[in-house]
């Protein structure tokens, strides 16, 4: 079984995959921000739907489920962020976010899973495996 920190990279990865395919597909500018944004934002929510249907989730791109705020785990995506930077080839500074709220015991939430893909620059950061921060100097 996998942890929400691998979930979320595999969804910020597989989303990123299809993007760069889009990307390859299409040369019009402003078709490519609507492909984009629409592309990623379904197949996030049906991989999310297929393996965390307990869960809600906020879609930048998706109509707000007001259910989420009562719900003791919700996924948050941004399937593509940057969408400007993404229709603009051979930009690479554009990325997709998916993270993890969950409620704790005492009421309050906190963040507890998250990766980050930059896939034109064929990069991941999650908190499975956080990058490690070079110490302060001087």
């Amino acid at each position: 079984m996998s942890s929400d920190s691998d979930l979320a990279r595999e969804l910020a990865e597989g989303a990123g995959r299809m993007l760069l395919v889009v990307r390859a597909q299409e040369t019009d500018g402003p078709t490519l921000k609507r492909r984009g944004d629409a592309e990623s934002h379904e197949w996030l929510m049906a991989q999310l739907k297929e393996r965390a249907p307990e869960d809600a989730v906020l879609s930048e791109e998706g109509k707000d489920d007001r259910g989420r705020v009562d719900a003791a785990r919700v996924w948050i995506v941004d399937p593509v962020d940057g969408t400007r930077e993404y229709s603009e080839p051979p930009r690479d500074d554009w990325a997709v976010h998916v993270a993890l709220w969950e409620r704790g015991a005492d009421g309050t939430g906190e963040l507890t899973a998250g990766a980050v893909a930059l896939p034109a620059r064929d990069v991941v950061y999650d908190t499975g495996q956080p990058p490690v921060v070079p110490a302060r100097s001087g």
